[in-house]
C-alpha cells in the first residue's frame, strides 16, 4: 500500500525537467548570472558573494523550479580550451543562454565567432536562444542597440526559433527576472519539438 501511495505521490509531484546551457566567453558573467537567477527564484537561497566567484573550470549546475517545470542550468567554462567540450551537451539541451560581456569591446569579435560556431551546430537547431548583453551597470558598456546587429548577422542560422537579445546586469540582478520568465514560456512552446526529460526520482 505504501509503495502504491508513494508512487502516486511521485506521479502527482514530478516535474518535467528542461536543461538550459549557459555559454559565452570566460569572464562574461555566466556564473554570476546563474547565481542571480537562483537567488531570485529559489526561496531562502543565499547566493555566492559576487567577489568570491571565480572562473569556471568545467561545469556549474543550478536548478530552478518554476510554473510546474524544473530547469537545470549547465554553466560551462568559457575558456578557449573548454569551448571544444560544449558540443557534448548540445543534444541534451532545451535552450541556450549566451552571455556577452557588453563592456569588453576588444573581445566582441571573438565572442561573435564563438557564437557563430555554436549556433551552426545541428543539435541546437530550433532550440530557444536568449542572448544577454551583460554588465549593463558599467558606464561605458555597449547597449543592446549596438550589440544586437552584430549577433543577428547569422540570422539564417538562428532561423525561426524563439530568440531574444536583452540587457542585463548579473551583478545588480536587473533584467534577470524577465529573461528567465521569457525562457520558461519559450521552452514550453518548444517542448513539442524537443520533449522534456521526465524526472524518475
Amino acid at each position: 500500500m505504501y509503495t502504491l501511495l508513494s508512487g502516486f505521490y511521485k506521479y502527482l509531484t514530478q516535474k518535467d525537467e528542461y536543461c538550459i546551457l549557459i555559454l559565452g566567453l570566460d569572464n562574461a558573467g555566466k556564473t554570476t548570472y546563474l547565481e542571480a537567477a537562483k537567488t531570485k527564484f529559489t526561496k531562502n537561497y543565499r547566493g555566492m558573494n559576487p567577489s568570491k566567484i571565480t572562473t569556471t573550470v568545467g561545469l556549474n549546475i543550478g536548478q530552478i523550479d518554476m510554473h510546474g517545470i524544473r530547469m537545470s542550468f549547465w554553466d560551462l567554462g568559457g575558456q578557449q580550451e573548454l569551448q571544444s567540450l560544449w558540443d557534448k551537451y548540445y543534444s541534451e539541451s532545451h535552450a541556450v543562454i549566451y552571455v556577452v560581456d557588453s563592456n569588453d569591446r576588444d573581445r566582441m569579435h571573438e565572442s561573435k565567432e564563438v557564437f557563430d560556431r555554436m549556433i551552426a551546430n545541428e543539435y541546437l537547431s530550433g532550440v530557444p536562444l536568449l542572448v544577454l548583453a551583460n554588465k549593463q551597470d558599467l558606464p561605458d558598456c555597449m547597449g543592446v542597440r549596438e550589440i544586437k546587429p552584430v549577433f543577428q548577422e547569422v540570422g539564417h542560422l538562428i532561423g525561426r526559433r524563439d530568440c531574444l537579445v536583452m540587457p542585463v546586469s548579473a551583478l545588480t540582478g536587473e533584467g534577470v527576472d524577465e529573461g528567465i520568465k521569457w525562457l520558461v514560456e519559450s521552452i514550453k512552446r518548444n517542448s513539442f519539438a524537443r520533449p522534456p526529460k521526465t524526472e524518475d526520482t
